[in-house]
């Protein structure tokens, strides 16, 4: 494995969500106290059909007291971001209480200001995403001009909120190791959560993204990324993931997994809420770059190390990340891609009819040397006793001896009569390409949002269980093509009421295709028989009692296009 990291540093109808929705602030009631605002949100819910809320940011809360304990009303509260410089103002309440909805996932410092007290700062502290952070803060009695620093005033505990799960930040999800570098898989992490069969034995490619959360079947769960709807719709989910869009590990920021008690405004699903939110960029420039390398020479033999015979792999996963300011303190980008290269020969076993068999003559053990096996003529009710069959008698299907002929030979010896006689080892390739590009934009302390563009596509092919265009019962080659399109907008209208806006519109095409797509149908000499090369693949499905079906696989082709 070969990763550099901040190589640059300097101080198908688609699915359309539309998110519109209110946040109440100081545990009241949401309330709109400014007229443009109330109509903006009417014109909204009357034009959008479906609207739920959808939080992929923070908060941060607290109470302003003196060194007596008394609240201290009026207090200036500034929150600054220490990576993007942006700073967002509150005055603490009646109470001394003051809260910040909508804030990205990232680190922050804040600064306390009161008349008759001294300027009181925080060190860095995190808001994590769906997170509830409080930091109180007591001020001294000083002038303004004199500055303490405070450290450990966010509490490490998360009281204001019932849910239950667990955050996993960017270093968590770049360094631990990962087969596949599926971020998701790091969802294990958390307790009540198990990978699904489906992840590991019963689906091939196995499913990404599929667990069992409280008791319940992997697609029980919700997937949201940056705000939005990131589920895979596919009736036959040949993306093979429960996830429309799959981010890079470098490419996330954090992503939370809640299991239990969590707030309303998630819904749709009786298992964990999956919420993450990508990478933006900040007043500096980032990068990295990563290469992960699996092939033959660096495996072990396994358990038969006497036949000498290693699997056979050759894996790359490659990518790089880039990030910075645009314009400072006001729009920065991020952008990120991802490659996977992988050539697996597996074995492969198949039961074929022998030479012998394939030339009229049926023995005991599918050799010539057999014992014969007398035969019936199912059309004229002769019996050969001999086990030979003339092989130009009439009734003999003439499609049928066409297949006789493109049938590979068996190379298994001794193997036994209707058993496994056939091996050899094709290739199986995945070819993933998938990228990020995200800009994210302040107007003014009051206003800020972004846009995210991202785009998958990925193909694997599973080789036919037996060579040549009569080799079936296999997958073929599936594929997804997959584009996702956000964008999002906060707007704090007052001190006591936002306006938060999501838009996320995705695209899929999938499907597969048989192994030998546009190859001419075998049976051409029935009539009317299909032709058309986008979907022809030799042999049409043939199944003969004790042998592997030949021919394509029967569900083969098919598309989804959610």
């Amino acid at each position: 494995m070969r990763r550099f990291d901040d190589l640059i540093s300097s101080p198908i109808s688609p699915v359309n969500t539309t998110h519109i929705f209110a946040k109440p602030l100081d545990r009241g009631l949401f309330h709109l106290l400014q007229s443009k605002a109330a109509l903006v949100l009417f014109l909204l819910f009357t034009i959008v059909p479906a609207m739920h809320a959808q939080f992929d940011s923070g908060t941060v809360l607290g109470t302003v007291r003196d060194a007596s304990g008394a609240f201290v009303p009026a207090a200036t509260v500034t929150l600054i971001s220490v990576g993007k410089g942006t700073q967002t103002t509150r005055l603490s309440s009646s109470s001394g209480d003051y809260e910040f909805s909508n804030v990205q996932p990232d680190e922050y410092t804040l600064s306390v200001t009161a008349a008759g007290f001294q300027v009181t700062a925080t060190d860095r502290f995190t808001v994590s995403v769906g997170a509830r952070q409080r930091v109180d803060t007591t001020l001294s009695i000083g002038a303004t001009t004199d500055t303490v620093t405070v450290t450990g005033a966010a509490s490490q505990l998360e009281t204001e909120t019932s849910d239950r799960g667990e955050t996993v930040q960017t270093e968590e999800a770049v360094t631990l190791p990962l087969n596949g570098r599926s971020y998701a898989d790091l969802s294990v992490l958390v307790p009540g959560v198990r990978k699904s069969v489906l992840a590991t034995v019963a689906s091939n490619p196995p499913r990404d993204a599929s667990y069992n959360v409280n008791g319940l079947t992997s697609q029980s769960n919700n997937f949201e990324l940056d705000g939005i709807d990131n589920n895979a719709y596919q009736e036959a989910n040949q993306g093979y993931s429960n996830q429309a869009v799959l981010p890079s590990p470098d490419a996330i920021q954090e992503f939370k997994v809640q299991t239990d008690n969590y707030s309303a405004e998630y819904g749709r699903a009786g298992g964990a809420i999956v919420n993450a939110t990508t990478r933006s960029g900040s007043n500096t420039f980032h990068g990295g770059a990563y290469d992960y390398l699996r092939n033959t020479k660096l495996n072990a033999f396994g358990p038969f190390y006497g036949t000498g015979v290693k699997p056979t792999l050759v894996q790359n996963q490659f990518g790089g990340t880039f990030g910075g300011p645009v314009f400072k303190d006001r729009l920065f980008f991020f952008a990120d891609y991802e490659g996977l290269r992988s050539v697996a020969h597996l074995l492969t076993t198949a039961t074929l009819p022998t030479t012998t068999e394939l030339s009229g003559l049926f023995t005991s053990d599918g050799t010539a040397g057999g014992t014969p096996v007398p035969v019936k003529n199912p059309y004229t009710g002769e019996v050969y006793p001999n086990g030979q069959v003339n092989l130009s008698d009439p009734n003999i299907d003439p499609v049928a001896l066409a297949v006789f002929k493109l049938l590979p030979t068996p190379n298994i010896a001794n193997a036994p009569i209707a058993g496994t006689n056939y091996q050899y080892l094709p290739a199986s390739t995945t070819t993933d390409d998938k990228g990020d590009a995200r800009a994210d934009f302040i107007l003014n302390p009051k206003q800020n949002g972004f846009f995210r563009y991202s785009q998958r596509a990925v193909a694997f092919f599973q080789p036919p269980s037996f060579a040549g265009p009569a080799g079936g019962n296999n997958n073929g080659t599936l594929y997804a093509r997959t584009r996702q399109l956000v964008a999002g907008y906060n707007w704090a209208v007052s001190s006591n009421s936002i306006l938060e806006l999501r838009f996320g519109q995705t695209w899929t095409a999938s499907g597969k295709s048989p192994a030998y797509l546009g190859q001419p149908n075998l049976l051409a000499g029935i009539p009317n028989v299909p032709q058309d090369p986008s979907y022809t693949g030799g042999l049409n499905t043939q199944s003969v009692s004790g042998f592997t079906q030949f021919g394509e696989q029967a569900t083969n082709p098919q598309f989804t296009n959610p």
